[in-house]
């Protein structure tokens, strides 16, 4: 009972795109998310509770189609867990505050980690660096 509360309440602040991705593990189509080509200095942070999760000086390009970073501002920030989902074996990046489905982690990422974390824009929020109020 307490799971669908949680639900209801996820839909009051999500949208039904941000909330098929965030609370139903969806993916958003590759190439279409805002953030794949976003240059800015700042910090990516949870759609749904604003934890901080990267910094874009670990954004790359993957060529995969969705935003890509080699690693997470804290490792304890992102818990992995294993997704067997559609016959394939992937790890899935989860956002260790709330829950929330981002993306998944692969190991063909570029040094200095080997990781790609392979994340939905629409899990994502973009706070800009500005004055100095964001420490890289």
């Amino acid at each position: 009972m307490e799971i669908n509360n949680e639900n209801k309440n996820w839909k009051k602040v999500l949208n039904s795109e941000e909330y098929s991705i965030l609370r139903e593990r969806g993916t958003e189509r590759p190439f279409t998310g805002e953030y794949l080509h976003n240059k800015k200095t700042g910090t990516y942070v949870c759609r749904a509770c604003s934890n901080e999760l990267f910094s874009s000086s670990t954004k790359y390009d993957s060529g995969s189609g969705w935003p890509s970073f080699y690693k997470a501002i804290k490792k304890s920030n992102i818990i992995k867990k294993p997704d067997k989902r559609y016959g394939l074996e992937r790890i899935e990046a989860v956002c260790a505050k709330c829950g929330s489905h981002l993306g998944h982690i692969f190991d063909d990422g570029p040094k200095p980690s080997g990781k790609r974390f392979c994340i939905n824009s629409l899990a994502l929020k973009f706070k800009e660096k500005n004055n100095g109020d964001h420490k890289d």
